[in-house]
């Protein structure tokens, strides 16, 4: 908060020329008054902020642009407390976090909040930007030692894949081309590290998921027979002829067909939406899952998650919820809680008067049938969850399974 946030992405954006004319156009009649007569990129993300100055509850604001060598999409996410649970909705599909830190403050007690859930959340890639070298006169002594205090955070987290890169959202530096001012830095500019860092292997293609989304059966003259199970694979390969596993019902059978846009295929893998055909008639349903046989995961109706409580009324021990994961809905009881985490320090608090709106805890969550689940360390695809509250339908937690 306050370190640049909104003037870095409006940077990103307007130097990959991602910014409609007519939005140009409007923050160039509202920056005149500046003295000197520069752009407010800022003003890009300014709407949020006059929400938050309302006393609107915001969500995650979503940025898009791209350039000629990949597509981008900015989860614009506060930096304030009070915004946890908005912090952890934004993080929790990234590939990569940048952590801003003003050059002037060094590390703060944000920046280690931002890590901690960085971390919690199993974020593979860190960039830390220290921003407004242009205010501390691009001294070198002072990113090195804003470098050296933000790795000893980063090695108590155990964060991996951390990189620093000194910049100036407000002036350009280092942004999208390397500058003069920043000669002395080694390394790339923001926005050629974001074009080149590699994503593609955070996918986990090992543990096979397949949660069912829809059970297709025609049952026309033509497609008597037809039997097919449509879905998103979230992780892993099927091949054809692979022996599987349906849980939580714990049914072993085999593929006998795979197809993707009505095109029979040999194989398919990660993030496909594939029809997946078994040999054997099994009652199989939305919400089953279908994994590789020598790939076991877990099937309990009782498991420990991390738990982010995102409702305005507080959380209690045996409160009954609906817990969605992935396809399968399922009802649910909170049935204890541990502790409440201090997401400044990590510190666990047993001792505690109410579980209340951005409170991070662990608690046991018991469900009303078995569930077939991955941890979230282990798995993030299959190892995330929601809570549902039974009445208003509204989302009351997000569940990291432990």
């Amino acid at each position: 908060m306050d370190d640049g946030k909104s003037t870095l992405i409006g940077r990103l954006l307007y130097d990959s020329k991602s910014i409609m004319i007519d939005q140009l156009e409007a923050i160039e009649k509202q920056s005149r008054n500046k003295e000197d007569g520069e752009i407010d990129l800022a003003l890009l993300t300014d709407g949020l902020r006059a929400e938050r100055e309302q006393g609107i509850t915001i969500d995650v604001a979503y940025k898009y642009f791209s350039t000629p060598k990949r597509k981008f999409i900015i989860a614009d996410a506060p930096g304030h407390i009070q915004y946890t649970r908005n912090m952890i909705t934004g993080a929790s599909n990234a590939n990569l976090a940048i952590i801003l830190i003003d050059a002037r403050n060094g590390v703060i007690e944000q920046t280690r909040r931002h890590s901690i859930i960085a971390s919690l959340l199993g974020i593979k890639h860190i960039v830390v930007a220290i921003n407004k070298m242009d205010l501390v006169n691009y001294s070198q002594d002072i990113y090195n030692n804003i470098v050296i205090d933000y790795a000893q955070v980063a090695n108590s987290l155990k964060l991996e894949n951390v990189s620093y890169i000194p910049i100036s959202a407000i002036t350009g530096d280092n942004i999208v081309e390397k500058t003069e001012n920043l000669s002395w830095f080694e390394g790339e500019s923001l926005l050629t590290f974001l074009e080149a860092v590699e994503v593609q292997t955070d996918t986990d293609l090992q543990h096979a998921r397949f949660p069912v989304q829809y059970v297709i059966r025609p049952q026309t003259e033509e497609l008597h027979d037809y039997r097919g199970y449509a879905g998103i694979i979230v992780s892993g390969i099927y091949k054809k002829g692979d022996s599987v596993i349906v849980q939580p019902a714990g049914i072993e059978s085999r593929i006998s067909k795979i197809e993707i846009g009505g095109r029979e295929v040999e194989e398919a893998f990660a993030h496909q939406s594939v029809v997946i055909h078994l040999e054997d008639d099994i009652d199989i349903s939305r919400g089953d899952l279908i994994a590789k046989k020598d790939d076991l995961l877990q099937v309990e109706q009782e498991f420990d998650v991390l738990l982010c409580w995102m409702d305005s009324k507080p959380l209690k021990a045996g409160n009954k919820y609906i817990l969605q994961h992935n396809s399968k809905t399922i009802r649910s009881v909170v049935k204890n809680i541990e502790y409440k985490l201090d997401v400044n320090t990590l510190q666990k608090e047993y001792d505690f008067e109410k579980i209340g709106l951005n409170d991070v805890i662990r608690a046991t969550i018991k469900t009303a049938a078995p569930l077939a689940y991955d941890t979230y360390k282990t798995l993030q695809e299959n190892g995330g969850a929601i809570l549902i509250d039974e009445t208003s339908l509204v989302t009351v937690g997000a569940c990291m399974i432990q």
